[in-house]
């Protein structure tokens, strides 16, 4: 099915008839999904997800300064210590070798030398084993994408959360800014076999996130609130 819009204000999930996802991958990565939508215009997200195309709308301010919060902490860590190793980037490709997602993640969080040699190679984004955290704050149009599948829905309808675990990236962080939620997990222990995180540790907005080892860094959230 082709997806045409001329207003893109909501996460758009569609599919093309006949297209395996292998093909589907192999023609995001080189960029010939976004001109089969015919997308109306440029900086939306365009992500392949359980085999289905999502087309997202640019992030809000609100959700684009949680990041940033998240960020500067890191940014901070590495003035106080120099032998810190972590650094963050947004809105780059995270490819995949044989398994999901091929996505463009709110936030990675990846060794700086990592991070420096990719950027030097003129890499077009990373790979999984390149990543030691993905970062996601939930919209109100995308959630079920970023949140742990329910209804025993993990293996049938693979989303963010089940793909990192199956690409085994070792830590997820999850802003959920619903106002039911309006908290931040962690999870960890990813199992690569049932694409699901074994561990979680969450904080509600307010409290200061402590990230532990290989962190071992804090995060204000007084700031945060969920969506309106």
């Amino acid at each position: 099915m082709r997806e045409r819009s001329q207003n893109v204000t909501k996460t758009v999930v569609s599919s093309l008839d006949g297209v395996s996802e292998d093909t589907l991958y192999d023609m995001w990565m080189r960029g010939e999904v976004d001109d089969l939508l015919d997308l109306p215009y440029e900086g939306l997200r365009v992500e392949i997800i359980g085999g289905r195309i999502v087309v997202s709308p640019a992030p809000t301010v609100a959700h684009a300064c949680i990041l940033s919060d998240i960020s500067s902490a890191l940014t901070a860590a590495s003035f106080k210590d120099p032998d810190f190793p972590w650094k963050s980037t947004q809105v780059v490709n995270l490819y995949r070798r044989s398994a999901s997602p091929s996505c463009i993640p709110d936030l990675l969080v990846l060794e700086t030398d990592v991070l420096n040699a990719a950027g030097d190679a003129e890499a077009p984004g990373l790979m999984p084993d390149e990543i030691e955290m993905a970062v996601e704050a939930t919209s109100p149009s995308n959630f079920e994408q970023d949140r742990p599948p329910t209804g025993g829905r993990r293996l049938a309808n693979p989303n963010k959360w089940s793909g990192y675990a199956e690409v085994e990236i070792p830590y997820y962080l999850l802003v959920d800014r619903s106002p039911k939620e309006a908290k931040t997990t962690l999870y960890s222990i990813p199992d690569q076999s049932t694409g699901a995180y074994l561990h979680r540790e969450s904080w509600e907005f307010g409290e200061t996130i402590q990230l532990p080892e290989p962190f071992n860094i804090e995060i204000e959230t007084c700031r945060w609130r969920p969506w309106k």
